[in-house]
């Protein structure tokens, strides 16, 4: 007699899919393209009988600096605790633009089972080696480094026609109009004109920092407490009396995202009445004035103790002989 034949049901289990969609600024058609774009995956995932649906991690800024994208670094702790399979993007630029970063961070999901799907390249990291991987990454490092290229030539060309290129986020008194010229907000330009008036009547940056907290005033970001460095720049600023100097910073390096000071590396643009003014020119010279003077007596009361030191020293030395 045949032994009874057991009937099994193989049901193969779904992939555990994420999304990761990115922008690079807060401008209004870059955030609805986010929102098409988290739309567009959550559709497509969904509709895929072998897919599940875990999470549709999102950023606002740069893929240069890990740091500026708090989706990324949770996605990346998510696949670390295995809550999913694969993690599918528009293409290998949206993920990262640095190659070795990006490979060694490919690499380590690989070891877990781990994959990314980039949709504009047809790209599976399960299903390619490394070195094909790294041309795919070169290439897409690449092509972000021409257009960051496109885009410093395009913002010279503005600066060079006398159009005001300004960075002003987080910048006390101003925000920006739908045209990009700094509006003045009243309440914060108060505060401003505050400033200047108490540095001519004497008060220096620490004593206007203990004078500014004391009253319960915050900073540009909401802050309590004043730095008495943005203080000092604040006063030097041109562009509370209207105009812009422009490529006072540049970045060399597109990857590290680091600017530096412009030293004469490029030409930088002045632009007189660029927006409305905040502060009277002729307090903002009074104020330039003052704070020569003020350099100048600190610079002659260092050189000062630095002779009396190794006068001191010299003595000393002498005594000891």
């Amino acid at each position: 007699m045949m032994p009874e034949m057991s009937t099994f049901s193989h049901k193969k289990e779904k992939l555990r899919v994420a999304a990761y969609c990115r922008v690079s600024t807060k401008h209004t058609e870059q955030l609805e393209s986010l929102e098409i774009q988290k739309s567009y995956f959550e559709t497509v995932i969904r509709e895929n009988p072998n897919w599940s649906l875990v999470k549709i991690y999102s950023d606002v800024g740069s893929a240069l600096r890990t740091k500026n994208r708090p989706g990324y670094r949770q996605m990346i702790l998510d696949g670390k605790k295995g809550l999913f399979d694969l993690v599918s993007v528009k293409s290998l630029s949206r993920f990262g633009r640095n190659t070795v970063e990006t490979l060694a961070q490919i690499r380590e999901w690989k070891q877990m089972n781990i994959g990314v799907y980039a949709e504009m390249e047809s790209i599976d990291t399960r299903k390619v080696n490394d070195s094909a991987l790294s041309i795919f990454l070169a290439m897409a490092q690449e092509e972000s480094c021409s257009k960051s290229e496109n885009i410093k030539f395009g913002i010279r060309a503005r600066m060079r026609s006398g159009k005001a290129i300004l960075n002003h986020t987080q910048f006390l008194g101003y925000t920006k109009g739908s045209d990009g010229v700094l509006v003045v907000v009243p309440e914060e330009a108060e505060i401003v004109r505050k400033i200047f008036d108490l540095y001519l009547q004497g008060y220096g940056v620490r004593k206007i920092k203990r004078h500014l907290e004391k009253h319960g005033i915050k900073t540009a970001t909401g802050k309590d407490i004043w730095s008495t460095s943005t203080i000092d720049r604040m006063l030097s600023n041109e562009k509370y009396i209207g105009n812009a100097l422009m490529q006072k910073i540049y970045t060399p390096d597109f990857l590290t995202g680091k600017q530096e000071k412009n030293d004469g590396t490029f030409s930088m643009f002045f632009v007189e009445n660029a927006h409305e003014a905040i502060v009277d020119k002729e307090i903002f010279e009074k104020v330039q004035e003052r704070k020569k003077a003020h350099s100048k007596k600190l610079e002659i009361f260092v050189l000062r103790r630095m002779v009396r030191w190794r006068l001191e020293k010299i003595v000393f030395t002498l005594v000891r002989v």
